[in-house]
């Protein structure tokens, strides 16, 4: 790895950091058990403003990445490839070697003060999860939050994290200048399948939980059910559970997404399933045998059921979430279930 040589100090200028577009880089580790083999990477970014390539076919143009690789160590995380950039491993690297970009807020201030910025939605969470358990130390998003607000830039953000909590009131601040987007992703409540397949994440309920406050604090806020996990997690009564749980939390919308498996994940999500359900190896090598995605009528039927699903539990037009004091606020946008489209969205 080309960052054996650090050892708690500062990178050589022009040595490690042209691989990450830094000024410096400094490896840390904490006797804690929460952060136990886990090593971070402190560098200095030079820039957080990320356009995205192919942002025509995405519903945002512009990210903020605080952290690279992350401890939430889902086992399908389409990110994984993206360590293989900075020659780390896709698989147990991606889960324990997580880059900190600790100038992230001040970055973000002074790039967002630019004449040349225009104001553009900001998406964040798209990438790994910038709510993850390092945040809890590093405390990077109240700062980013903080800059969005007082910019009052647009912004959204999509997380398995309970921590969003600890910054809840920065978002309201920011939700009345602004428009902001949350989302949170909970693809199953399936205890046995959440331990094995999200080993680092809160539990479903907890997420669940974090709807329930926004909601009763005026943010809407919608769920994104992914991965919907072929043969694990797509039996009609798990859906049901899980539809039935997103409903009775307030989200303002369902969108279900079914796994998919690019290079980088695939390799690592296959060997978890050889190692734990090696029945299924066969199947998924036949349902995912033209690529990334699963075959469109999966995607469909998915998606059909999950809308079902959701009419039944009340979620669609005409019901809203409640603010703290009881009454429906007015901004809120109309709970709606995504219905089936021709390509799957990759955010997860």
């Amino acid at each position: 790895m080309r960052w054996d040589n650090l050892n708690d100090r500062p990178a050589a200028p022009g040595g490690d950091t042209a691989l990450f577009g830094t000024d410096a880089v400094t490896t840390r580790t904490f006797d804690t058990p929460e952060f136990s083999g886990i090593t971070f990477h402190e560098v200095r970014a030079r820039s957080i403003l990320n356009r995205v390539p192919g942002a025509s076919r995405m519903p945002f143009e512009w990210t903020v990445n605080p952290y690279r690789g992350c401890t939430h160590a889902c086992v399908y995380c389409f990110a994984r490839k993206t360590h293989s950039y900075l020659d780390l491993d896709t698989g147990i690297g991606f889960d324990s070697q997580i880059v900190v970009k600790i100038n992230a807020p001040e970055l973000l201030r002074k790039q967002l003060a630019s004449p040349r910025w225009q104001g553009a939605h900001i998406a964040m969470g798209t990438n790994v999860d910038c709510y993850q358990r390092a945040e809890g130390r590093y405390r990077l998003m109240p700062g980013i939050i903080s800059a969005l607000r007082d910019h009052a830039n647009p912004f959204s953000i999509l997380t398995k994290g309970t921590l969003l909590l600890r910054d809840l009131d920065l978002l309201v601040q920011a939700a009345e200048v602004t428009e902001v987007g949350i989302s949170v992703s909970v693809g199953f409540t399936d205890h046995e399948l959440w331990r094995t397949v999200e080993p680092g994440t809160p539990a479903p309920e907890r997420r669940l939980d974090v709807v329930r406050t926004l909601t009763d604090h005026g943010i809407g806020c919608g769920v994104l059910m992914a991965p919907v996990i072929p043969f694990l997690g797509d039996h009609p009564d798990q859906l049901r559970a899980t539809v039935r749980a997103i409903a009775a939390s307030g989200a303002t919308s369902v969108t279900p997404l079914v796994l998919h498996l690019r290079p980088g994940a695939r390799e690592w999500f296959m060997a978890w399933l050889h190692r734990h359900h090696p029945h299924l190896v066969r199947r998924y090598e036949r349902l995912y045998a033209d690529g990334a995605y699963a075959p469109t009528w999966y995607q469909r039927r998915i998606t059909r059921q999950v809308h079902e699903l959701a009419h039944e539990f009340g979620m669609g037009p005409g019901r809203r979430g409640a603010n703290r004091r009881g009454t429906p606020p007015p901004a809120l946008p109309e709970r709606r279930v995504a219905e089936p489209g021709p390509t799957q969205l990759t955010l997860l």
